[in-house]
């Protein structure tokens, strides 16, 4: 079974997100949306209501499977038995980030391989970060993130 590891911490969940999570699970048998704790970036929403949001946006999707980890990524590939990351690329910026944690990963396990996704280009420019700098406001973010995930974004 070919299996991949889509780790973030996902906060929240994004139409960028979904795109690369919908293209990926059509790769690969299995996909596993890795959502981390992340303490350290201070996220907005909970692990418990990234996790739900998750969930309810790959609801419909029967190969993917949302978990949520607070290990190093290579702990967390051996622990799913995945030799295969994917992440998403929205411009050059993130290649830069993208390839040095790639690198990253390698050197810790030697096996692990990373594959990077673009999103379609009408996702392209949606980030979490955006999506929480608009929530902040409280402007519209239905636009930019999956539909099933408004009503826990408008009880924020």
């Amino acid at each position: 079974m070919r299996k991949v590891i889509y780790p973030g911490t996902f906060d929240p969940i994004t139409n960028g997100h979904l795109d690369i999570i919908k293209r990926a699970s059509e790769i690969f048998d299995k996909v596993v949306v890795a959502v981390a704790l992340s303490a350290e970036k201070k996220p907005m929403f909970d692990i418990q209501t990234r996790v739900k949001m998750a969930k309810l946006a790959v609801q419909e999707l029967e190969n993917v499977e949302i978990k949520s980890f607070d290990t190093l990524l290579v702990n967390f590939c051996q622990k799913e038995n995945s030799k295969v990351i994917i992440r998403g690329l929205r411009a050059v910026s993130d290649f830069e980030y993208e390839l040095q944690m790639g690198y990253a990963n390698q050197s810790l396990d030697p096996e692990i391989e990373t594959l990077y996704l673009m999103p379609s280009l009408e996702n392209a420019f949606i980030s979490s970060s955006v999506v929480r700098a608009i929530l902040k406001f409280k402007g519209n973010v239905s636009h930019l993130v999956p539909s099933a995930i408004i009503p826990l974004l408008e009880s924020y």
